[in-house]
């Protein structure tokens, strides 16, 4: 049985259709990579699998439940976690403090505050800090630290190197080695298609909402995956 089954999904914004007709199927430990156009409805797909944008049609299921009617701290507790584009701490509060909200969700693992502190040690001289006096790159450790701390099932990382110098890119990417040698699910939105192949085991390519392509990283080429991102090639073309 798949970890997560995707059937049909809509979602809008007012009268935009976002995301539409979207079929998704991943599998415990399967990383999937979400590749597109700014535009394409590749944050708004992620947040919909999240709750926290709401399903227009369609089903999300998730470890055998229907919880595409579910709002999105219950969907954290049933072990899914949004790193979200943009980051979204609460910049007045501590770093530990950012790290501690997480606990809410009640969830046993392997991810507590020392073994994310131990993963992302730039952050143990920080915890005292507040969050907005981060650096980008800092910024996105506690972010994705957060996540990790709900012990997630399902990770959704929206746009880890956006706004980041490469400096801070490599850093981060450098502390997520211990995430990724778990195996832990992914859903990955990630501009850099070196680092996109580099971590997926499948690519879908989004173009107007729709996943226009989609196959295996190690099947698909960068030149392949540029040409669906930009439209230049036909779902019948991919087919052929």
């Amino acid at each position: 049985m798949s970890l997560l089954q995707v059937t049909g999904l809509v979602a809008r914004h007012g009268l935009l259709q976002a995301v539409s007709d979207i079929d998704l199927s991943l599998a415990e430990g399967e990383r999937l990579a979400l590749v597109g156009a700014n535009g394409a409805g590749k944050t708004t797909l992620l947040r919909t699998l999240a709750g926290i944008h709401p399903a227009a049609a369609g089903r999300i299921v998730f470890e055998g439940r229907d919880v595409t009617a579910l709002p999105a701290h219950q969907r954290t507790a049933l072990g899914m976690a949004l790193v979200p584009e943009g980051r979204r701490l609460f910049k007045s509060m501590s770093v530990a403090d950012n790290l501690r909200v997480a606990l809410a969700a009640h969830r046993a693992g392997p991810w507590n505050f020392d073994s994310v502190l131990a993963a992302f040690p730039q952050l143990v001289p920080k915890l005292k800090a507040q969050a907005g006096s981060l650096s980008g790159g800092q910024q996105q450790a506690v972010a994705i630290g957060r996540a990790l701390m709900t012990n997630p099932r399902l990770l959704l990382l929206d746009e880890v190197s956006l706004g980041l110098s490469p400096v801070a890119v490599q850093g981060v990417y450098d502390s997520l080695q211990s995430l990724l040698a778990t195996r832990t699910t992914l859903i990955l939105v990630e501009q850099d298609l070196q680092r996109t192949f580099s971590i997926a085991d499948r690519i879908a390519c989004l173009l107007e909402g729709r996943v226009v392509a989609s196959g295996r990283a190690g099947e698909m080429t960068r030149e392949e995956v540029m040409d669906h991102y930009f439209g230049h090639r036909t779902t019948a073309e991919a087919a052929r």
